[in-house]
């Protein structure tokens, strides 16, 4: 469990440059868009290699986000992060509420359903407007929704797995 701790969730990317001393603007995943700016340091990746960067000032310009790294002191130095990804460690996010979970928490778990017919291991979750859709791998891929309650029945992140009220057949 201190595996998924440490792991990396997408936070964002560094998207264009704002004025002469060193800030960027930045495409924030997180909900509100600005809340990118309090989870410091931010795992930034850098000509392939993450970087560990500490946001040394940040906020909400118009509809976007700016941000100044530090060491990132002017402009050339804010190109050079140009189109970087942008992660967090999941040790530094709030713990969900009970019956939430963030999607990075859900991948990797076992999906088994109310007769214990395995369907396979959560290898992404996909946002479509209507509902959250888990992608599970097992000898194909399947797309279930994330509904509570009436597809996913029980959520179990000791054991590592998932129990869904899904056809196999589907």
């Amino acid at each position: 469990m201190a595996e998924r701790r440490e792991r990396r969730i997408a936070a964002g990317r560094i998207s264009g440059l704002y004025g002469v001393r060193g800030w960027v603007r930045v495409f924030s995943c997180t909900e509100p868009r600005e809340a990118i700016i309090g989870y410091s340091p931010w795992q930034v990746k850098v000509d392939g290699r993450w970087r560990e960067m500490e946001v040394a000032q940040g906020r909400r310009h118009g509809k976007g986000i700016i941000a100044r790294l530090a060491g990132c002191e002017d402009r050339d130095a804010a190109a050079r992060l140009l189109g970087c990804e942008i992660a967090l460690r999941r040790s530094q996010l709030p713990e969900p509420s009970p019956g939430e979970y963030y999607w990075a928490d859900l991948v990797g778990l076992r999906v088994i359903t109310l007769d214990g017919t395995e369907l396979g291991v959560v290898q992404g979750v996909m946002e479509t407007g209507a509902n959250d859709v888990l992608v599970v791998q097992g000898e194909r891929e399947r797309l279930i929704p994330f509904l509570t309650d009436q597809v996913v029945v029980e959520v179990d992140m000791a054991r590592q797995r998932m129990r869904v009220d899904w056809d196999p057949a589907f």
